[in-house]
């Protein structure tokens, strides 16, 4: 018998579909929002309305690429959270009618659970290495950044995590302080590829064990151009590359140092990167290269799936089916991940 899981994520300002069966992926589709462009950041409201214009047709899309009727469906799983309350509430409450409707069990997915077990996402044609049980995540995304250790597909230990700012609002802040258009994260990426990583130095927290800090590195940034320019108010502009090259250093230095701490307190040498900073190029190579140095076996998703996607909630919500773990219509959405 198939298994054949719809799943819908609407956390923040994608919304997405994707059909998964028996494990693989067989279509992903997102239809993202520009309107938040012109405001720098998302804006909770603008979000909502688009996931209600957005959805409907973005399932109807996965459906037909994945060749599948809703009839087709087993059950279907949602972005329970967390993430912005009303753009939650619109996936939360159309997968619960759905599932209502066509009288399928409905699953409620944890967002940072799925980011992690999107390293499990392949299509049956082009299947790719998965990790072995236990490994060990750094989860890296705008909200969130933590080192996990997974158990197994559905249990999860957070053993590091931030204390104050993710390092995604790093990369967004520090871009808005030279002035760069949301979202300036990638953008910071783009522009280091051309800049002198060694030219600047920025201080970093010290934070004990396997906890992360950035607010400092932040602030120490935001100072650091103040002073600059006091004294030529065209340096951004000037040095524009290596500032940004300079940033991404520091930054990735705070997370591989901190994974290199897990590792070696944990033995774990099968290792994965997750979250939507695990996009950042600079991040990947520099995983990869230590994973050549220390032996590790390194699991990264596709660009397309580092990301928000819907794919990543139908593989999660594929392995809780298999373990029976489904949800009731009166689950409510959860706005932070310390509620879950």
């Amino acid at each position: 018998m198939n298994i054949t899981i719809l799943g819908i994520e609407s956390s923040c300002d994608d919304t997405s579909a994707a059909v998964i069966e028996n494990g693989y992926m067989l279509s992903n589709k997102t239809a993202n929002q520009q309107v938040h462009k012109d405001y720098g950041g998302v804006v909770p409201e603008l979000a909502s309305r688009a996931h209600q214009q957005n959805i409907i047709p973005v399932v109807d899309a996965a459906l037909k690429e994945a060749g599948k009727s809703l009839q087709d469906i087993n059950a279907i799983a949602y972005t329970r959270g967390p993430g912005l309350m009303g753009a939650l509430l619109v996936g939360s409450s159309f997968a619960k009618g759905l599932a209502l409707s066509l009288q399928v069990p409905l699953i409620d997915v944890n967002h940072l659970l799925a980011h992690i077990l999107s390293v499990f996402l392949s299509r049956k044609e082009n299947q790719v290495p998965v990790p072995a049980f236990p490994f060990l995540c750094l989860l890296v995304s705008g909200g969130h950044t933590q080192l996990v250790v997974m158990k197994d597909h559905l249990t999860m230990e957070i053993i590091g995590q931030t204390i104050d700012d993710a390092a995604g609002e790093a990369f967004d802040k520090c871009a808005k302080v030279m002035g760069l258009p949301y979202p300036g994260g990638p953008l910071i990426d783009r522009y280091a590829k051309q800049g002198n990583p060694e030219r600047f130095s920025f201080s970093k927290a010290m934070v004990q064990d396997l906890d992360f800090s950035f607010s400092g590195l932040k602030t120490s940034f935001l100072y650091f151009l103040r002073d600059r320019l006091k004294e030529d108010p065209n340096f951004i502009s000037g040095h524009n590359d290596d500032l940004c090259a300079s940033i991404q250093k520091a930054i990735i230095d705070s997370l591989t140092h901190k994974l290199l701490k897990a590792v070696k307190k944990t033995g774990i040498k099968e290792i994965a990167l997750a979250g939507g900073v695990s996009a950042n190029s600079g991040l990947r190579d520099a995983v990869k290269q230590l994973g050549k140095q220390h032996q590790w076996h390194v699991y990264i998703p596709e660009i397309q799936y580092a990301t928000d996607n819907a794919a990543m909630i139908a593989i999660t919500g594929y392995y809780k089916y298999i373990n029976h773990q489904f949800s009731s219509q009166h689950v409510t959405p959860l706005v932070r991940s310390d509620h879950f």
